[in-house]
């Protein structure tokens, strides 16, 4: 790869950087180097949402290609990340002087900035969602696009009204064709090799190149969706020395879903990893809710999300419970092994130098045992927060209701995310019913002893993991459920007149 700058579809043409160092961020660059202003400084981690911007990128096979468009915070992406891609802020909404973007437009109408330090990332959220919903979107969908951006002043309400009185306004829908057409271009350069501030960035696009220089840099900070190496940046003020930027490898993007098998290249998003885990396991849906905002999750990556290696990071109990197998890749030889054996203890993995992860596979499960399956999160708040108890539960039962196979882990419970090996042992060979359960939830205390931190106690922890064993079976093991109680939020309805006594 030969040396070149960095180059993006902006403000109606092609951009091209060279100069500063490949950590400066997006947001440093607009607000620093270019003066558009626009986009604020919040938090400077990927959590309050007033630096989000619109990234635009191809997608689809040749011929067919497709615009796709998705905020994320710029407060954490790096300006290699742009490479090849469109940049949209909030000064790109409105056409013309005197005529507001119709989300701009609806937020004035509905007095939905006070403020407004806030509302240029609400602005842009909602733009995405716009370009990528024709169709007003249900409350929830408003709900979850916001999640990632916060509001002290106005409130939610004014915002969600206006996001409603945009689909009213006449549309006014993004010209892609000029869009579609410079990325063709910027597709045909080489690969990003880029140097600047006394650093040096490489954006291989090919898994043999990627494996290349992974063997010839074994010691590069491989980084995908950013979204916790920002942070080491901005918050830590770390130097991660020579980078390899994973974004631009095709095959790592790729998802194959079948019948029987699910394989998600570690470079998919979590947008589309969660997307294609809910296809496969429809009960996978609550933890692609509540993982982490809209914005994180179309910037992460469930590979990135799995490397990294923290104790409390959310997918890996759930992917340990469903029986994932991680593949590694260092040159042409891969190898392929058990998740929860890639955890050797804390924040250390079994990948070796000049190793990388290609890929997360899962097996549907097999007749003539059913599977049953839950995830849950236990958090400060809804959206927006790190777990103080996380956890994958699966139980394989036969035509008898006996327990044949059980799966169950837990985060935020040990310096691993980890199985309870003692609580599956006396859950074996049982009939999935309370007494069985109380049994699990005793041996709970052989399998963990939790630390205690700011989020949680240890004690907390252990009754939370119990509790949530007893919450599976509920769900799961009752035999009318259609008169259980509900034991979720989302289960309830308001009382109506008539229903009162």
């Amino acid at each position: 790869m030969s040396e070149r700058p960095i180059q993006f579809y902006f403000r109606g043409a092609l951009h091209a950087v060279q100069g500063p160092a490949p950590t400066r961020t997006v947001l440093q660059y607009l607000r620093e180097d270019l003066l558009q202003t626009g986009t604020k400084e919040g938090c400077a981690e990927g959590d309050c949402g007033a630096c989000t911007v619109v990234v635009g990128e191809l997608v689809g096979a040749d011929g067919q290609e497709e615009l796709r468009l998705r905020a994320v915070n710029s407060c954490i992406q790096f300006l290699p990340s742009l490479d090849g891609k469109a940049l949209f802020t909030v000064e790109d909404l409105a056409p013309a002087a005197d005529r507001l973007h119709p989300v701009q437009q609806a937020l004035v109408d509905r007095h939905g900035s006070q403020c407004g330090f806030c509302t240029p990332g609400f602005a842009m959220s909602l733009f995405a969602l716009y370009e990528n919903q024709p169709n007003c979107p249900e409350r929830e969908e408003i709900d979850h696009t916001l999640s990632g951006n916060l509001c002290r002043c106005t409130g939610y309400r004014p915002i969600v009204d206006a996001t409603q009185d945009a689909y009213a306004l006449p549309r006014q829908p993004l010209n892609r064709l000029p869009v579609i057409a410079a990325l063709k271009e910027l597709a045909k350069l080489p690969p990003l090799d880029y140097a600047g501030g006394g650093r040096h960035s490489h954006s291989p696009r090919s898994l043999a190149e990627l494996a290349e220089l992974r063997e010839k840099l074994p010691e590069a900070r491989l980084v995908a969706g950013g979204t916790d190496v920002g942070l080491w940046v901005t918050k830590q003020g770390r130097d991660l020395g020579e980078i390899i930027q994973l974004g631009a490898v095709a095959e790592l993007k790729r998802v194959a879903i079948g019948a029987e098998r699910l394989e998600i290249g570690a470079g998919v998003t979590l947008t589309d990893a969660f997307a294609a885990l809910t296809a496969f396991e429809p009960q996978w849906a609550e933890l692609a809710r509540r993982f982490a905002s809209t914005p994180v999750k179309n910037a992460g990556t469930l590979g990135g999300n799995v490397a990294n290696g923290s104790p409390i990071g959310d997918s890996m109990p759930a992917l340990i419970a469903l029986g994932c197998r991680i593949v590694l890749q260092k040159g042409s030889a891969t190898r392929e092994m058990a998740l929860e054996d890639f955890y050797v203890d804390y924040q250390k993995t079994a990948l070796q130098a000049g190793e990388f992860v290609r890929s997360l596979i899962l097996d549907a499960p097999q007749a003539p045992l059913q599977r049953l399956f839950r995830s849950y999160k236990v958090a400060k708040r809804l959206d927006q927060d790190i777990s103080a108890v996380a956890a994958g539960l699966a139980v394989h039962v036969d035509s008898d209701g006996l327990i044949r196979r059980a799966r169950l882990a837990f985060g935020g419970m040990a310096a691993t995310p980890k199985r309870a090996a003692a609580c599956e042992a006396a859950m074996l060979g049982r009939p999935w019913d309370p007494d069985t359960v109380r049994l699990g939830m005793a041996a709970l205390k052989e399998d963990f002893a939790p630390f205690s931190d700011v989020r949680a106690s240890s004690a907390y922890r252990l009754t939370v993991a119990a509790n949530l064993l007893q919450r599976f079976w509920l769900e799961t093991g009752q035999k009318n459920t259609s008169t259980a109680a509900p034991v979720r939020l989302a289960q309830l309805s308001p009382i109506t007149p008539e229903a009162r006594p």
